[in-house]
């Protein structure tokens, strides 16, 4: 599965907080509901934090829901926990990308995985990726 670009600005750990919590719910939150996951966490806080995330269009308003005789926002991620996390990584990637080749870091990636039947599987998991890869890059030049 090929990422599509999604550009944003590098998160505040309470930022990922917020993601996190909303990634783990399984469906969309209020702020209140966000806010009483976590005892460090305030209403004032989570409406803050909701606010930026709604600018980098990282989550978005599902719906609008009665909590007890109130209309509130519920929220959801627009983005995956996955989608995040490649971005994290090729966004760190990047900062270290003129002492550090994409091949040596796959392959660093690699030497990770102590099974080797889960190794094997990862390759040819990468190299149908990079023949698609490979593939729309021919198509575009075209």
């Amino acid at each position: 599965m090929l990422f599509k670009k999604k550009k944003f600005p590098k998160l505040t750990s309470r930022e990922v907080d917020i993601m996190n919590i909303l990634w783990t719910s399984g469906k969309p939150l209020i702020a209140s509901e966000i806010a009483d996951c976590r005892p460090d966490l305030t209403i004032n806080t989570v409406q803050a934090v909701l606010r930026k995330l709604l600018k980098y269009r990282l989550v978005e308003v599902a719906d609008i829901v009665y909590s007890g005789t109130v209309l509130s926002r519920s929220y959801r991620p627009t983005i995956t926990s996955e989608e995040f996390a490649v971005h994290e990584v090729t966004s760190d990637y990047l900062a270290f990308e003129k002492t550090l080749s994409k091949p040596l870091l796959v392959s660093a990636l690699l030497d990770t995985e102590e099974d080797p039947v889960k190794a094997l599987e990862t390759i040819d998991e990468l190299q149908k990726m990079l023949d698609e890869y490979k593939k729309d890059l021919e198509e575009q030049e075209q």
